[in-house]
C-alpha cells in the first residue's frame, strides 16, 4: 500500500464517520429545542468532511495515473480496502452517536451563552470542557439493537432507498477512477462520470430520505411521535448505511465496467 492510498483510506474513513454522526444532530436538536443551532455547529465538521473529500479524489487519481504510466497492476485490494473503510467508519460512527450527541448538546447550550463558535471551541479545551467531554463518553445501550422489530413499522421503502443511495455514493468516485484501468484512453471521461452517478444518489437522499427524517423530527418536537421511536429509526438508517457499504463491494467492479463502457460510446 502506497502513502497516497493510505491517506485516501484515512480521508474516506473520516468522511463516512462524519456522515454517520450527522444522524445524531436531529436528536440533539430535539432534546435542546435548538435544531438550527445544532446543524450550524455540526456544519463545522461538515466543512472538514468536504475538505477531506476534496483531497480524496485527486490523491487516488494521481496514484492511478502513475500506475498506468509505469504499467503497474491496478492493485484491486487497495480499492477494496477503501470501500471497507467506509463500512468500519459507519459502524464506528454508529457506536459514537450516543457520545457525540451528548458532546454536541453541551456545545449547543454553550453557544446559546457565548453566541460565538470560537469561544465554544475554546471552552472545549478548558478544565470544565474536558470534564464534560469525559462525562459524555458512554457505551451504546444494547437495547437499541435488541429492541428492534423489523416486522412492526419498519420503513422498508426508505431503508432500501438509503441502502441503494449509500452503495452508489460509496463506489461513485472510485469506480469512475478504476474505470481508467479498464479503458486508459478515456480515463478522463470516466472520472467525470462520477458526478452523474453521485447526482442520482444525491437525488434519492434529498427527495426521499432527508424529508422522511425531517418530518419525523418535527413530529417528535410537536409531541406526535415518541423520541424512542425516532431513535429506533435512526438505528435503521445507520444499519442501512452499513448494508449499503457492503453492497458497494459487490457492485464496485460491475460499476467500473459499466462506466468504462459508457465512456467509450459518449
Amino acid at each position: 500500500m502506497t502513502t497516497p492510498i493510505f491517506i485516501v483510506i484515512i480521508l474516506t474513513f473520516l468522511i463516512n464517520l462524519i456522515t454517520t454522526l450527522s444522524y445524531s444532530v436531529r436528536i440533539v436538536g430535539i432534546r435542546t429545542g435548538r435544531i438550527a443551532i445544532s446543524f450550524a455547529l455540526f456544519n463545522i465538521l461538515v466543512l472538514i468532511s468536504r475538505t477531506a473529500n476534496g483531497f480524496q479524489a485527486p490523491l487516488l487519481a494521481s496514484s492511478i495515473e502513475k500506475n498506468i504510466k509505469y504499467g503497474l497492476d491496478s492493485n484491486l485490494i487497495d480499492f477494496r480496502l477503501i470501500i471497507f473503510s467506509c463500512t468500519i467508519a459507519t459502524i464506528f460512527g454508529g457506536l459514537l452517536i450516543p457520545t457525540f450527541q451528548r458532546i454536541l448538546s453541551v456545545a449547543v447550550n454553550r453557544f446559546s451563552v457565548y453566541k460565538s463558535v470560537p469561544k465554544v471551541i475554546f471552552y472545549g479545551f478548558t478544565k470544565g470542557g474536558i470534564t464534560y467531554f469525559k462525562d459524555s463518553i458512554v457505551v451504546p445501550d444494547k437495547r437499541n439493537i435488541t429492541q428492534l422489530d423489523f416486522r412492526v413499522d419498519f420503513p422498508w421503502k426508505v431503508f432500501l432507498m438509503n441502502v441503494v443511495a449509500v452503495a452508489i455514493i460509496t463506489v461513485g468516485v472510485i469506480s469512475s477512477l478504476y474505470a481508467g484501468y479498464l479503458n486508459p484512453e478515456l480515463r478522463t471521461t470516466s472520472s467525470t462520470l462520477s458526478s452523474v452517478i453521485n447526482g442520482f444518489a444525491t437525488i434519492l437522499m434529498f427527495v426521499f430520505i432527508d424529508p422522511f427524517l425531517s418530518i419525523m423530527t418535527d413530529e417528535v418536537v410537536l409531541g406526535k411521535c415518541k423520541e424512542s421511536i425516532f431513535r429506533k429509526y435512526i438505528v435503521y438508517m445507520v444499519l442501512a448505511r452499513i448494508v449499503g457499504t457492503l453492497i458497494a463491494q459487490l457492485i464496485f467492479i460491475p460499476s467500473a465496467k459499466l462506466i468504462a463502457y459508457f465512456s467509450g460510446i459518449l
